[in-house]
């Protein structure tokens, strides 16, 4: 897959099938997209992911980095999954944001030689966003493109959105997320160094550092599953910031991986949120905190055999 970021000026001179939006956490919303997407691709056609690229907002009041179900670098694999060949994230530029939406369509299908559209009914684009899905099928004749137009996906009687599944992870409903996702929710990143106190209490943990605006489940021990090397590993994790050990430490996120032990620092890897096991808990000295994780490891592994282990 190619990405392209911070550039305005881009081109591609294949005939393309395009989709625009957002696309945070890729959920089974967006599978109806990548169907068509990859039925078009069939034809001879590339496929493009067009996105901006949006900073995270600062919530006024309370300081916080708006929250993402995916970063930049998680969506590159979720798209190259899907076998997109071009991914798109245009920067959001004050003229790009004033720009009309009959403009928008006449420089984006020009410029990515556009030559089928998928998008949602919600989808909306230009200046005070004033264009959508009936306005490119009102343009599609004289520019020669085709649109598909795609239905919200429903669950339970209500639309899948990244609104609803960041609200269920926020509340530690992670088999619901995962059910609205079509895959389990996850965290990739690099193994860095920790305090080493895992290993201390004979529970050795692979440790990430989430980036400010990822959410996160609530605080406590998760059964998860970990990728590393394009090889799967039932383990627990834990989120959160080590109570029990005292000090000021960084929100973090450990995991024990099942009858494992090698040397991963540095290593990207990718840990799945299956199911909760616990909250976070702060034990009254090391001891206390050993036999728990000791506990919580075997609980863990039996569920995993059981449940997970064949997926």
């Amino acid at each position: 897959m190619e990405y392209r970021k911070d550039i305005t000026d881009f081109c591609i001179s294949e005939e393309t099938v395009i989709s625009l939006g957002k696309f945070d956490g890729i959920h089974r919303g967006h599978e109806r997209l990548m169907e068509y997407l990859a039925k078009e691709k069939k034809k001879g056609l590339k496929a493009v992911i067009f996105t901006f690229d949006i900073p995270p907002k600062k919530k006024v009041k309370q300081q916080e980095i708006e929250k993402v179900l995916t970063t930049n670098e998680e969506k590159m694999h979720l798209f190259e999954q899907h076998g997109i060949d071009y991914l798109i994230e245009c920067p959001f530029t004050e003229e790009i944001m004033h720009m009309e939406p009959e403009d928008f369509v006449d420089w984006i299908v020009t410029k990515l030689h556009v030559k089928s559209l998928v998008v949602g009914t919600d989808f909306h684009f230009g200046y005070q966003r004033r264009g959508d899905h009936k306005l490119l099928q009102k343009l599609a004749l004289s520019y020669g493109y085709q649109v598909e137009v795609v239905e919200k996906v429903q669950e339970d009687g209500c639309d899948i959105s990244s609104t609803r599944i960041r609200d269920t992870i926020t509340k530690g409903q992670i088999r619901k997320a995962n059910s609205l996702l079509g895959y389990h929710y996850f965290v990739q990143g690099i193994v860095v160094h920790g305090n080493e106190i895992g290993r201390t209490l004979n529970a050795p943990t692979a440790n990430l550092l989430p980036p400010a605006e990822k959410i996160l489940p609530p605080f406590g021990v998760y059964l998860t599953r970990t990728i590393i090397d394009g090889r799967t590993y039932g383990g627990i994790t834990n989120v959160g910031c080590k109570p029990t050990i005292g000090g000021e430490n960084p929100i973090g996120i450990e995991t024990n991986l099942f009858d494992f032990d090698e040397q991963i620092y540095g290593k990207e890897i990718k840990v799945e949120f299956l199911a909760p096991v616990r909250p976070e808990m702060k034990f009254s000295s090391l001891e206390e905190l050993k036999e728990r994780m000791q506990a919580d490891i075997a609980y863990g592994k039996q569920v995993y055999v059981k449940t997970y282990k064949s997926l």
